[in-house]
């Protein structure tokens, strides 16, 4: 296997439309969509009275509210919320900022949603490439951020993420996160060597875990405040680009009801890897039922690895962590033997949908 993540034709062969470019490239979408949310103004939506936060969307276009809402819940006055469904909370009103996050523009649960949130009343903001999100948009007099088309939702997470965490600050809402975002890309910048193609395994933290992960079930672990974003990205990447199924939870909850369940079937004990994602700002606590946990767990004889964040900010190791986790998720899918890109059996129940528009 190892033979195979230093075999660069190899690993071009298999990622037909070049994933592993757009996930390297990670710092400089977020330096593009930096200068996107700098441009944008959210002209007719003022700050003031608002009670709430919502994010509606799914998916890729949902992942960049998490990080939003995990990042900034030590500073937000007001709770944040993600919505990812066809329906909105019953308490969304006039005193609501919402936005409506959709990458293509055309997935049905957000314009369901956002038809809802119209008839509210809540104060909308819309975020797309193209589709009939904007097309709403610019109907109604909504204010829209325009972000890039042309990749996959799931590698546009700098897209949607950083333009309404701009306009957040802009609102009122936190203090300009402007230096902290320049941060965080300067941490990306100083993985991409480390994390690439030509990186050998032995020196990859990327590669070194996927070799892990080949033909195990992998098992991922991380504080909830600020990292649970890490965690949950983490699990849909291995789904996506590795075509693999993950499990995750988050401390201390897992400490509350998932640790007693290992314990059956134990003859698969050995098929699990589990994977901490730590930080140096977790709760001691938290660190410390992390390292009580691993030692339960390690006289099961589960294979445990930790995955340390990087960078100085908080930012900067959240998204460090999504880096590697993502570059994780990539090199796994070459150890399967498949093309990380396609996303066959979504597209199929797309298509089964479309039989019977909603």
């Amino acid at each position: 296997m190892k033979n195979i993540l230093a075999d660069v034709a190899n690993i071009k062969e298999l990622d037909k439309s070049n994933m592993l470019g757009l996930l390297i490239g990670f710092d400089e979408q977020c330096k593009e969509a930096v200068s996107i949310g700098k441009q944008f103004e959210p002209s007719g939506i003022s700050g003031n009275g608002v009670k709430n936060i919502v994010f509606t969307g799914l998916g890729g276009s949902a992942i960049g509210a998490d990080l939003i809402r995990s990042y900034t819940a030590d500073e937000m006055k007001v709770p944040i919320i993600v919505n990812r469904d066809y329906t909105i909370p019953n308490f969304i009103d006039k005193d609501t900022l919402l936005f409506a996050a959709s990458y293509s523009g055309n997935t049905e649960e957000t314009l369901s949603a956002y038809d809802k949130a119209r008839e509210k009343k809540a104060r909308i903001l819309a975020i797309s490439s193209d589709g009939k999100l904007q097309k709403a948009a610019k109907s109604d007099g909504i204010p829209f951020i325009k972000i890039p088309a042309g990749i996959p939702p799931r590698c546009a997470l700098g897209y949607s993420f950083i333009p309404p965490l701009l306009t957040l600050g802009k609102l009122g809402f936190i203090k300009n996160k402007e230096s902290e975002i320049a941060e965080a890309i300067e941490v990306l910048g100083s993985l991409k060597s480390e994390l690439g193609i030509e990186s050998p395994p032995d020196q990859n933290i990327a590669k070194k875990v996927a070799l892990a992960l080949k033909g195990k079930f992998p098992i991922i672990y991380g504080a909830n405040v600020n990292f649970d974003i890490a965690v949950t990205r983490m699990r849909g990447e291995l789904a996506e680009n590795s075509k693999q199924l993950a499990s995750s939870h988050v401390f201390p909850e897992m400490n509350h009801n998932e640790i007693v369940g290992w314990d059956f079937p134990a003859e698969l004990m050995r098929e699990f890897v589990v994977l901490f994602l730590r930080d140096s700002g977790d709760h001691k606590r938290v660190a410390k039922r992390m390292d009580i946990t691993k030692d339960i767990l390690g006289e099961k004889g589960v294979k445990i690895i930790d995955i340390n964040s990087r960078g100085k900010g908080l930012l900067g190791r959240i998204m460090s962590l999504v880096f590697i986790g993502d570059v994780i998720s990539f090199y796994l899918a070459i150890l399967n033997g498949i093309d990380p890109t396609p996303v066959d059996k979504v597209t199929y129940l797309k298509n089964e949908l479309a039989k019977e528009p909603l």
